[in-house]
């Protein structure tokens, strides 16, 4: 697919009050075959979970469905079979995010960084990430963690390393963000509550506090997205009209404005329910049987 001459409508011509949810499905998919910067990868199908292991089949499936649409992919671990979506991604001519999961685990978090050094050093990482909201969920010290960013920019050269969580930890963490190459901010409007009409403009200003907080150091949106099915968050309602709308907004901006971003996510998967609510299954673009959802 080619990203060069792009016809992206300007965000202030979207009318949705007029258009039916047909002519919303329509123009997601004319935005979805344009392509979007990066996607972010869901491995798991059907009756997996994280530890399980994962197959090079089912990543090679997946892959080949999402490659026609993104120039990026992220991935979350280095283990139990992730080590293998860089390897695939790759054969496809797909630029790779890859992470390294650390949790309260010393023995997992050290297989992970040395499995991610490894990946590095073989060709396989564009952007590598220590660790993914790792101080948001308390797993980590802010000393512990950046005891794992300094080791794996020890063993690495020639890659940006850096680390991923909430756009506002940057700000909380300045050694953080000083350790980091890049800032890798991930910006929920849905998780805070906000109204869909007014999403938009919220990740903007989340954008926004990431870059004063990054001191001139290029931010990308890591993660961002919006459930089309479950329980509502205040005035976050999740609703296929309102995933789509979403969607839209957000590659348009990236388009316009030359954001950076990793929308979330790739797959429906179902074990999320369990750490996220009945939402958390629904926020791929493609459903848990790998079927365009929209």
């Amino acid at each position: 697919m080619s990203y060069k001459g792009k016809k992206f409508l300007s965000l202030a011509s979207i009318e949705y009050a007029n258009k039916s949810i047909d002519d919303l499905r329509s123009l997601f998919k004319e935005v979805l075959e344009e392509g979007m910067h990066g996607l972010c990868f869901s491995a798991y199908v059907e009756g997996q979970k994280p530890g399980d292991q994962l197959s090079e089949e089912q990543i090679r499936r997946r892959i080949e469905i999402i490659s026609p649409y993104t120039k990026w992919i992220r991935s979350f671990s280095c283990i139990e079979g992730n080590e293998l979506i860089p390897k695939i991604a790759k054969k496809y001519g797909l630029k790779t995010l890859v992470g390294a999961w650390l949790g309260d685990d010393t023995d997992m978090n050290v297989k992970e960084i040395e499995s991610l050094i490894q990946l590095c050093n073989e060709g396989y990482v564009d952007i590598a990430a220590v660790g993914n909201e790792v101080l948001y969920r308390g797993d980590l010290t802010e000393g512990e963690l950046l005891h794992y960013i300094y080791k794996a920019k020890e063993s690495i050269s020639g890659i940006p390393v850096s680390y991923v969580d909430a756009y506002y930890e940057f700000t909380d963490h300045p050694k953080v963000t000083e350790a980091c190459d890049i800032i890798l901010a991930n910006c929920y409007p849905f998780w805070e509550g906000c109204d869909q009409d007014y999403a938009l403009l919220y990740m903007k200003d989340m954008y926004q506090r990431a870059l004063r907080a990054a001191n001139g150091k290029k931010v990308i949106i890591s993660e961002t997205g919006w459930p089309n099915k479950g329980t509502n968050l205040e005035g976050a309602f999740p609703s296929e009209e309102n995933a789509i709308k979403y969607f839209i907004n957000t590659q348009k901006w990236s388009e316009e404005d030359s954001i950076d971003i990793f929308y979330f996510s790739s797959f429906d998967e179902s074990w999320k329910v369990g750490s996220e609510g009945d939402v958390g299954a629904y926020w791929g673009i493609w459903d848990k049987y790998e079927q365009l959802k929209y």
